[in-house]
């Protein structure tokens, strides 16, 4: 049976011939220039840590079955307390596991030099005036140092992800694609970090999730675009690098745009109706798909440009091997 249930598929063209490798020095100068500026704002004025990694105290707030708490009254109140970065969402009620809006999970800093006790206190104090009788309960205070261990692993996650991603381009293609790939992946990354500095969205672990999720999405991208230029590079042995990347790029041109837009699109509504909790973690992905479709189109293919590849290695490797005891003379 037919699909009719995506029409605008048939606004994309069949078949595409833009020239992307004549942009490709304009764009390696932007991507160099963006990169560069990304990792001076992650040192000046440096990521909005969240509570995750500054430090701070959680606690749930909670009513009777069936009485709602006001989130945005709760949070009004906490921020009205100069705390720093605070965090309301609601969650589902333990005794019967339902979201019946009676409970939630709130997230507050503790500023350095301050009782935590007084503080937690006066938290309590001032939602219980705002909202009225309120149970509190799952009292917990994250301090600096646990919160410097978590960034450090934070970070350490990101470091084995990249160089595991790294090794499986090495395996299935050959180095100099693999450097393409990382190359398209720091790009990727360094650019989202900068994004995350540029607004001002609170650095989480939430955030750490959804660039290891540019990470994956990207790299996807990238072996999509790589297998056909190496499947092209087979077929076209005598048609110049410049032109086979091109044609590469053309053919997966539809593929990618389909998914980033279905990605984006399921993204924006998490945006919109996510809440407070979800809205950085999905403009983070959000550009992070944009950018990864980006990188595989004038990152990484391009290196392969300038570096160049030996036709006769892939067409060797293309060969069938044959397994049993070599003949004798």
């Amino acid at each position: 049976m037919a699909m009719r249930g995506w029409p605008l598929i048939k606004l994309l063209p069949q078949k595409t011939n833009f020239h992307f490798v004549k942009y490709a020095r304009a764009a390696g100068i932007l991507s160099v220039v963006l990169c560069v500026a990304s990792i001076v704002a992650c040192f000046v004025p440096g990521l909005n840590m969240g509570i995750d990694f500054r430090g701070g105290a959680s606690m749930e707030v909670s009513k009777p079955a069936g009485q709602e708490i006001q989130l945005d009254r709760v949070r009004e109140v906490v921020n009205g307390l100069n705390l720093g970065d605070v965090q309301v969402q609601g969650i589902a009620r333990r005794d019967s596991n339902v979201d019946d809006g009676s409970t939630a999970i709130l997230r507050f800093q503790v500023p350095e030099g301050r009782d935590q006790t007084q503080v937690v206190q006066q938290v309590e104090n001032a939602i219980s005036g705002a909202v009225g009788q309120v149970n509190y309960s799952g009292v917990s205070v994250v301090g600096s140092k646990v919160s410097g261990e978590l960034f450090t692993s934070g970070l350490l996650a990101l470091g084995v992800a990249i160089g595991l991603m790294f090794l499986y381009i090495w395996f299935r293609f050959e180095p100099k694609f693999g450097f393409g790939a990382v190359v398209g992946l720091l790009h990727d990354v360094i650019l989202t970090f900068g994004l995350i500095v540029l607004f001002r969205l609170e650095f989480s672990l939430n955030m750490v999730a959804a660039v290891l999720t540019v990470i994956g999405y990207s790299m996807n991208d990238t072996v999509v675009v790589f297998d056909r230029l190496r499947e092209n590079l087979r077929k076209y042995k005598t048609m110049p690098l410049r032109d086979v990347i091109d044609l590469s790029l053309n053919e997966t041109l539809s593929r990618t745009i389909i998914t980033g837009v279905t990605a984006v699109m399921v993204l924006a509504a998490l945006a919109i109706f996510g809440g407070e909790a979800l809205f950085g973690f999905s403009i983070a992905l959000m550009f992070g798909i944009i950018i990864g479709t980006y990188s595989s189109i004038y990152v990484g293919a391009p290196i392969i440009l300038l570096w160049g590849v030996k036709r006769g290695a892939l067409a060797d490797d293309a060969k069938p091997v044959k397994l049993g005891m070599a003949s004798r003379p």
